[in-house]
């Protein structure tokens, strides 16, 4: 799955940059000074640094949150229900439509 905006950065360059943050955090006085850094360094935002620091440590079960795969998986099945639900909406019209339809037509001797 792909984001809307254009991923500049190879998940490789990701890994590393977040390798290097985790790496040299002691080094410096906060991760945000270890996160422009090493952001200045590959050509990123510091923020975006910091988000994919975060997003690692949330995969690998370092920081509470909702890990990347299970959020793919959750908004894979939302957009299946959301689609299910369109088509059971249409199916629903149509029935409705066609059993119109039947009660209009004059009755057959």
């Amino acid at each position: 799955m792909t984001s809307k905006t254009t991923n500049k950065f190879s998940p490789e360059v990701r890994e590393r940059a977040v390798r290097l943050v985790l790496d040299q955090e002691g080094e410096h006085s906060s991760r945000w000074v270890a996160c422009a850094s090493i952001a200045a360094k590959i050509g990123c935002s510091t923020h975006t640094l910091l988000e994919w620091v975060k997003r690692a440590e949330v995969d690998g079960g370092k920081r509470a949150g909702v890990p990347s795969d299970v959020s793919e998986k959750l908004k894979a099945l939302e957009r299946e229900n959301r689609e299910l639900r369109q088509a059971n909406e249409i199916l629903r019209k149509a029935s409705a439509y066609f059993a119109q339809a039947e009660l209009d037509r004059p009755f057959k001797r």
